[in-house]
């Protein structure tokens, strides 16, 4: 027996997979998707079986080939993962050990050791393997013993026994000495101990009223058109792609579970992915709350023992209904009748490491190779998707759209209130809240509902500057401007993550760096300080509750704040963008945006877009019970379209200009934009890196006008972590494969230690 392996070596020299020999002795274990030592360039490396066979590979004299050391852990994907990821390696231009790794199972690193000179090899690196509890339970010959007369503790074991099993732990907990008296009766034969494996993660609940998916008397037109048209493209078993366009709170939910209820009919499984961490606890509710225990929840909040027991519980075919962020996509749901993603134009399906894919794309590849069907769902679809629609098909599937138009039930959309802030600012309003804003929150806790507040930062202030020389604190690692947190009275650089204490103008201890004035003073909103006003404006008996990046560092503090919100009577809830999308409090009737502005100055491309989808998403949290909702967003851009959509609810009005000026500048959806970055230490050394693949990028696009190359130039955050970066931009047509043209590029340049270069493909992050 051969197999094909690939070895987790990750650089661009290594292409492909290495043939070696399968001692009789692996035979049963060596097979597609088992980590496994061998032998290469006179040491060892880990490596991952990606084919096996038992005829000798060509060209090669089988007698040469080294043999498979050992198997160090056993199949965590199939063929199909491994056709996957090498589809994700020639497109995002990765090597294609970095493209197997999300298959992976959790926890497992690329490390090996050994306990001593001769022992087994086994993987480094966190103990994320099965746990098995020792359960201890009456055995069929208990009724005929009787314990001697001074065996107290055997007593009380058997009497505890009578009303079922026991955990060892909890009999040990309870009652001291009771280990002993349960191998003296195991030894009798009156009790049976035996292990069980403990499933971590399992038992999470919720009492977010949310987290239930009570079944509606009667679907929506939309709904029963959904659902139709993703049972056709199940049918269909090409990949067909379903694109849901509904409005906030069309019950897009529900079409998913009707979906996957028949799926599961068919004894086929689903994958359902979420942008957010916070959205979890609620859709794992629901989903539990229809299918119960063939429910496996993958997300990075969990540990590793709890996303290997989860991740586990699927590839032993014991969960077929898979609910997590993007990697959720890689689980080894073997016979996958469905996809999900749900909010698809959300950035966060994004990979920003290697390797850079998009959830989106690589599940539309899946889907295709499984022959099932894509479904992506949201209020406000990414214009690529809406772009594929309009054409019908894409990379030989068939792209549907299928409308949502209205909510169930008496629910209706909210009234949208732009607030122009020049003009509070000119009439004499200082406050952060305009005066709209601060009649309709003193209303709300008058008739003690809810309300939703979200702005797009965290901290007290966006940053501190001194008003006598207008010096900015930057981080001296990183080109980026430190943020004021004025509960810590520190700033914080949010790129690398340090700290520095630090007070502000009144404190008579402050001074600026720069010139040493006591006139540093805060600049901007954070969440801080809006919830300080909050407190300040609204009665004692109104909960704030604040949810953002720093108060939601712990694990489940998401679902412990959101708790806190659902049970509160009167409360407002004040965040960041996690706070946008998905949540169903039906209480709501109230939504501000304290500053719409400040996504739309990014010098970013997909800008508006991106402040276009927030806002209509926090927009639709408002209005979702029996009692009329109403928005309010205050901006200093009023006219802007993405804006004017909003308070219409005619996305037409920002689509129509947004891909007019997309056109003409040949940008997504239009073209397909690639960022080429490259970082160190040696800022000279990273310019001529960078200068030479430009030049080789240049020389091979010769003629190829339909081909643009922007750059080399520093990139907006020029230092990061005390390295310096700078990158280029290509913008390449729609059906191009940039990734094997630039990796071609990059292998043809001399990259010297301590410069790193990354292929972005389809970037979203151009900072």
């Amino acid at each position: 027996m051969f197999a094909g392996v690939v070895l987790d070596i990750p650089t661009r020299a290594l292409e492909g997979a290495f043939d070696y020999a399968v001692p009789p002795a692996l035979e049963a274990t060596c097979m597609v998707g088992a980590t496994v030592l061998v032998p290469f360039s006179h040491r060892r490396a880990v490596g991952y079986v990606v084919r096996t066979s038992e005829r000798e590979p060509e060209g090669v004299d089988p007698r040469k080939l080294k043999p498979v050391e050992e198997v160090l852990a056993p199949s965590a994907f199939d063929e199909v993962a491994v056709r996957v990821a090498a589809w994700m390696a020639r497109e995002y231009a990765c090597p294609l050990c970095d493209a197997l790794r999300p298959f992976l199972a959790p926890g497992q690193s690329v490390r090996v050791t050994r306990d001593s000179e001769g022992a087994p090899w086994h993987l480094a690196g966190e103990k994320v393997g099965p746990v098995d509890e020792r359960w201890v339970s009456l055995a069929e010959g208990a009724a005929g013993f009787t314990p001697r007369a001074n065996a107290t503790r055997q007593r009380e074991v058997l009497e505890a026994l009578s009303s079922g099993p026991v955990r060892m732990a909890e009999l040990s907990a309870t009652m001291p000495g009771s280990a002993s008296a349960v191998a003296a009766l195991e030894r009798h034969g009156a009790v049976r101990v035996e292990l069980r494996r403990r499933v971590r993660g399992a038992d999470e609940t919720t009492t977010l009223s949310s987290a239930r998916a009570k079944r509606p008397d009667r679907l929506t037109d939309g709904q029963v058109e959904a659902l139709d048209a993703i049972r056709d493209a199940c049918e269909a078993g090409r990949g067909d792609v379903v694109v849901v366009d509904g409005v906030t709170g069309s019950g897009k939910t529900e079409v998913y579970l009707d979906a996957i209820e028949r799926v599961r009919a068919q004894g086929r499984g689903a994958l359902v992915l979420v942008p957010e961490i916070s959205l979890t606890a609620q859709t794992v509710g629901r989903f539990r709350s229809r299918f119960g225990d063939d429910v496996a929840i993958l997300h990075s909040r969990l540990s590793a023992g709890e996303r290997f027991d989860q991740w586990d519980l699927v590839r032993r075919g014991e969960a077929h209904v898979v609910v997590g962020a993007r990697s959720a996509l890689f689980a080894p749901l073997r016979d996958v009748g469905l996809v999900i993603i749900d909010e698809e134009h959300e950035w966060t399906y994004k990979q920003e490491s290697a390797p850079r894919y998009h959830a989106r794309e690589v599940a539309a590849r899946l889907a295709a190779e499984r022959g099932c069907a894509l479904v992506l769902g949201s209020a406000t679809p990414s214009l690529e998707a809406l772009e594929r629609c309009r054409e019908g098909s894409w990379g030989g599937v068939r792209w549907t759209r299928v409308r949502m138009p209205e909510r169930p039930g008496s629910a209706r959309l909210p009234s949208v209130r732009v607030v122009d802030m020049t003009q509070q600012f000119a009439g004499g309003n200082r406050s952060i809240f305009s005066a709209p804003l601060t009649e309709a929150l003193q209303d709300v806790a008058e008739k003690r509902q809810k309300a939703v507040l979200m702005l797009n930062r965290r901290g007290f202030a966006n940053f501190l500057m001194c008003r006598e020389c207008g010096a900015v604190p930057e981080c001296p690692h990183c080109s980026t401007a430190l943020t004021y947190h004025e509960r810590t009275h520190s700033l914080v650089c949010h790129t690398c993550g340090r700290s520095w204490p630090q007070r502000a103008y009144p404190d008579p201890s402050t001074r600026c760096p720069n010139c040493g004035s006591r006139y540093l003073a805060a600049f901007g909103v954070g969440t801080q300080r809006v919830e300080d006003e909050l407190r300040m404006l609204l009665p004692e008996d109104v909960e704030v509750i604040r949810m953002d990046a720093d108060t939601t560092r712990g694990k489940g503090d998401h679902q412990r704040l959101l708790e806190r919100f659902d049970a509160a009577e009167c409360a407002v809830l004040v965040g960041t963008q996690m706070i946008a999308k998905g949540l169903d409090f039906p209480e709501v009737t109230l939504v501000g945006v304290v500053n719409a502005d400040t996504t739309l100055k990014l010098p970013d491309f997909r800008a508006a877009e991106r402040t276009y989808d927030l806002l209509e998403q926090v927009a639709g949290r408002a209005g979702r019970g029996e009692e009329p909702g109403q928005v309010i967003v205050q901006t200093y851009w009023a006219t802007h379209p993405a804006v004017v959509a909003v308070a219409r609810h005619e996305r037409s009005i920002f689509v129509d200009a947004e891909l007019a000026e997309r056109r003409e500048g040949g940008y997504p959806p239009f073209s397909r934009l690639t960022n080429v970055i490259c970082w160190g230490r040696d800022a000279r050394a990273v310019r001529e890196v960078l200068d030479a693949v430009a030049a080789e990028l240049r020389r091979r696009l010769a003629g190829a006008g339909d081909w643009e190359v922007l750059g080399p130039t520093d990139c907006l955050k020029a230092k990061v972590k005390d390295r310096v970066r700078r990158h280029l931009l290509v913008k390449s047509p729609v059906a191009s494969e940039p990734g094997p043209l630039l990796d071609a590029c990059v292998r043809a340049v001399r990259v010297p230690r301590g410069v790193n270069v990354a292929i972005d493909v389809d970037a979203y992050d151009m900072m």
